[in-house]
């Protein structure tokens, strides 16, 4: 009997280990200050660091003043998918909002993530970049994450 419970114990720990598994590239996205009716949209990469397809479910904010999309079509096991937020800003004042991520993820199969910020008519103009800059902007957050990707796979 004991065996048998090693056993089955044994191959759940086996089960759990091979499967998909939802990561973030951030789980906070801070605005900053801005502007009333600025640019509202921003993005979170999601990545299936498991070795089964992820499915996201559902994606679901706290309020109706954020606007979460997503594709419901598998993340195969190394590949990243985009959930775009939206937060209406035209209404004035601090926010910090929650969203939900449902997944098919076993160990996570609720992840939340955050959007925060203010809106504040004082708000700096905000500042444009020139091409060069955001090339250069781009390549910085490329090798970011593919150090955070090595730091999370150690």
């Amino acid at each position: 009997m004991k065996k048998l419970i090693a056993g089955i114990a044994l191959f759940g720990t086996f089960a759990l280990a091979s499967a998909q598994t939802i990561t973030f590239d951030k789980t906070t996205f801070d605005y900053g200050t801005i502007k009333p009716n600025a640019d509202g949209t921003r993005f979170f990469t999601v990545t299936n660091s498991g070795d089964k397809p992820l499915i996201l479910s559902n994606v679901k904010p706290s309020c109706g003043c954020t606007t979460p999309e997503f594709s419901q079509d598998p993340i195969m096991p190394g590949k990243s998918a985009k959930i775009k937020v939206g937060y209406n800003t035209a209404i004035p004042g601090p926010f910090n909002k929650m969203i939900e991520v449902f997944s098919n993820d076993p160990a996570n199969n609720r992840s939340v993530i955050y959007i925060k910020g203010n809106v504040d008519a004082n708000a700096p103009e905000p500042k444009v970049l020139t091409a060069a800059e955001q090339k250069e902007a781009a390549k910085a957050e490329k090798k970011a994450a593919k150090l955070a990707k090595k730091a999370a796979a150690k």
